[in-house]
């Protein structure tokens, strides 16, 4: 019995280090830096290099939240047994490699979500109402404000009433405030996260509003510095810099769907959070070194007839949807942030952009049917597995 249950342990940990690898592979390592290849501010393989370890970063202060939504926050009164974790992560993996198969993106915060709670319900387990309410909102505002956002950005950048050494500053600044609100594991107690503002607002006057005040007007100064040293330049430093959040990012809300399924099986053998933290990090690491250059290469071509104006307008909206999800501790697709906010910041030049309208809709109905199709084999199949 006790080698039986360390052999289904060990398939449900290939299983996660496998998505894990995955994530860094795929539009997770691949798309923050696409942009500034596209524009010719970074070689391919440095990006892919880079981002590894920046993914890392972002899994190991910043994937807690998503990463116990995932484990025990989808559905109440059960927990995933080491059967639940493999069925849930090979549901996810499958789907994605359909998804790559046929060209259009699966999202696996979707595929992951989906087989998760149909394998919680399909053991006896109640639907996590509250949960899914804060997960069907971000995911259905998502493209309303990443596209939206997107869209606004790339309408104003090339405007010659808005000079960019007004208009690029004022995006650093912005930037500058919410990188001051974002919460680090290293900042905070054990167990309790805490941001810059947070730490240092309570001992200077105006609290956290003067810290994040501070910080955006810190950065709005370095970057008018620069545009006025050389704009051209500035601008690509910008979206290296941009590049970095975002794949950060990446880390910290990818992760959770890595790891999430095993953490149950990891609390039983007194394994702490940061030990599966770091185990998921560094798949997405291996995972952004050995499988992100060729994607970084096929996306840098789309995001090098987007522009660094209009790559720019697409990586701030995802950098703040991002840090959102990962705040509120909610699963979410890198794919859903990054398309939506393409497809944005696309229909800001019109036919120019070129935004396919099937090729949306196509990829609305993928996001759509992955759900629904990993809820229904997670509960189908968990129910064709004996367990206990």
């Amino acid at each position: 019995m006790l080698l039986s249950t360390l052999l289904t342990f060990l398939i449900a940990l290939v299983a996660s280090l496998f998505m894990a690898w995955v994530i860094g592979a795929g539009s997770s390592g691949a798309t923050p830096f696409a942009p500034a290849v596209g524009a010719n501010a970074i070689s391919i393989l440095r990006a892919a290099f880079v981002v590894g370890f920046l993914v890392f970063a972002g899994a190991l202060l910043q994937g807690a939240n998503v990463s116990e939504a995932v484990g025990t926050g989808l559905v109440d009164g059960v927990t995933l047994p080491p059967a639940g974790a493999i069925i849930g992560l090979g549901i996810g993996a499958g789907l994605m490699a359909i998804g790559i198969y046929t060209g259009y993106p699966i999202a696996t915060a979707f595929t992951v979500t989906g087989a998760v709670i149909g394998v919680g319900l399909a053991l006896g387990g109640s639907p996590a109402w509250a949960k899914y309410q804060e997960i069907a909102a971000l995911w259905l505002l998502t493209p309303i404000v990443g596209g939206g956002t997107a869209y606004l950005l790339a309408s104003t950048l090339p405007r010659p009433d808005v000079p960019e050494r007004v208009s690029i500053p004022i995006l650093g600044g912005l930037v500058g405030i919410v990188l001051s609100m974002i919460e680090f594991a290293i900042l905070g107690g054990p167990g309790r996260p805490s941001s810059l503002a947070g730490v240092v607002g309570p001992a200077v006057p105006g609290g956290w509003l003067s810290v994040s005040l501070v910080s955006g007007l810190g950065v709005f100064a370095v970057v008018r510095v620069a545009v006025d040293r050389d704009q051209s330049r500035a601008l690509q430093w910008f979206l290296l810099s941009l590049g970095a959040l975002v794949a950060f990012s990446a880390g910290g809300s990818q992760v959770g769907l890595a790891i999430g399924p095993l953490l149950p099986l990891l609390e039983d053998l007194a394994i702490p959070i940061t030990g599966a933290l770091v185990g998921g990090g560094l798949g997405m690491l291996v995972g952004a070194w050995t499988g992100a250059p060729r994607m970084i290469k096929s996306l840098s071509r789309d995001y090098s007839a987007l522009g660094p104006r209009r790559s720019i307008s697409a990586l701030i909206p995802s950098f703040v949807i991002a840090q959102s999800a990962v705040f509120l501790g909610v699963p979410i697709s890198f794919n859903e942030i990054i398309v939506s906010a393409i497809v944005g910041s696309g229909l800001a030049v019109g036919k120019a952009g070129g935004v396919s309208r099937r090729k949306i809709l196509l990829t609305l109905v993928a996001w759509v049917g992955s759900f629904t199709v990993a809820l229904g084999m997670g509960y189908g199949l968990m129910r064709a597995v004996p367990v206990g």
